[in-house]
């Protein structure tokens, strides 16, 4: 048998994680132990693996996260109105599944930022496609969209992606054609996939944020109806950690 030429079989067939463990197994005899279903079975759970691996590295670096964020380290222990069996269970991604969106408010600083982005990273660990933006770069690539004529295929992106995080909502401005994306990718989302919105600004002053009366209506119907709510308080934990430093 040439088990070389085998090996170069399973590259063409881009089988990398499966070439690569049978050749270690014949340059280190490895496995000797194991049945031959045994052995099946395992180069297929390497492959498996490896793919996998692959699929999820993509999804995060496609998100485009500001930062890395587990969920593992969110701080409980500081009094700032978070529930952990609340979270938890928002951890558990139910959520998406059943396309309900999550609003977290709270002042500068309070970590809203982590927790939707811890969120959103175990969800790309479960194969769920999210995308990430800061309400400014969104309101830029918005623009720049319109201006080379790429709009509608932006729009279908965000659309369409199960999990969208927009950051710092009400930081920045909303002229016509910002507004007018944003219903467009509220009404394209709504009862199909999740949303999750962080802001400085309670729910109650997005009405005022939003502008234009009929837009705004429909956008927080569509947007706040179905939602989960986080409403974070307390001091700034960013500052309380620059002090301890």
């Amino acid at each position: 048998m040439n088990t070389q030429n085998t090996i170069e079989k399973m590259k063409q067939l881009k089988l990398f994680g499966m070439s690569e463990i049978y050749h270690r197994s014949l340059n280190e005899r490895l496995f000797t132990e194991y049945s031959t279903d045994e052995f099946l079975a395992f180069l297929v759970d390497t492959e498996w693996d490896r793919r996998e691996n692959r699929k999820i590295e993509n999804l995060h670096k496609s998100a485009g996260f500001k930062f890395h964020a587990e969920a593992t380290n969110v701080d409980y222990s500081t009094h700032r109105n978070l529930d952990k069996t609340v979270f938890e269970r928002l951890l558990s991604l139910q959520f998406i599944k059943q396309g309900e969106n999550l609003i977290i408010t709270g002042p500068s600083g309070i970590g809203k930022s982590f927790l939707a982005q811890a969120i959103g990273q175990s969800a790309v660990r479960n194969l769920i496609k999210t995308s990430y933006f800061n309400t400014g770069k969104l309101h830029e690539e918005i623009k720049l969209s319109k201006i080379q004529g790429n709009y509608i295929k932006l729009l279908k992106k965000i659309q369409h992606c199960d999990l969208l995080i927009i950051e710092d909502f009400g930081l920045h401005t909303l002229d016509n054609h910002t507004r007018q994306a944003l219903f467009d990718i509220v009404e394209g989302r709504h009862d199909h996939h999740s949303t999750i919105i962080t802001s400085q600004f309670p729910v109650k002053a997005w009405h005022e944020i939003i502008g234009e009366s009929t837009i705004a209506d429909a956008i927080l119907d569509r947007l706040v109806f179905n939602s989960h709510r986080l409403e974070l308080t307390g001091d700034s934990m960013r500052k309380k950690k620059k002090l301890k430093g």
